[in-house]
């Protein structure tokens, strides 16, 4: 009879696992409507009633559009955190490492050659012997 190994899992909380994905189905959904869906449905509404069609005003963009700016922040911290818990080795689903390290090759390229200056055929700039190696271009 061979024995089974049971992974133990320590209990989380759905919302504690699933914030993350569930963060940015929010967002989506809400540029959805109120870019997509709300100006559809207001020109609708306004041409059932018979008035005249005036724009709609997004929701999210009032503010100076403060809404989509922390949506960016929290959604971008949250999958800055994400990869720092993969790298780490604490995320619940990070790759399981093997047991035996496998050798990674890597090819070996010659570097590439050094292209020579072109040369024209202008006069060669002809130095005098008496200056100094360096100049002092700031005139102290």
């Amino acid at each position: 009879m061979a024995e089974e190994i049971k992974e133990v899992k320590k209990d989380e909380d759905w919302m504690q696992k699933k914030w993350r994905p569930a963060m940015g189905w929010m967002y989506m959904m809400i540029c959805t409507l109120d870019m997509a869906v709300f100006p559809i449905l207001w020109s609708i509404l306004q041409a059932s009633m018979g008035q005249p069609i005036s724009q709609w005003n997004p929701l999210t963009l009032q503010g100076a559009g403060l809404f989509h700016i922390a949506m960016g922040a929290v959604l971008g911290i949250a999958a800055f955190g994400r990869t720092q818990e993969k790298l780490a080795g604490s995320a619940n689903n990070a790759p399981i490492t093997p047991a035996v390290a496998t050798p990674v090759v890597t090819p070996v390229v010659a570097p590439a050659p050094i292209p020579k200056p072109i040369l024209s055929a202008q006069t060669p700039v002809v130095l005098d012997p008496n200056d100094p190696p360096t100049r002092n271009t700031r005139n102290d």
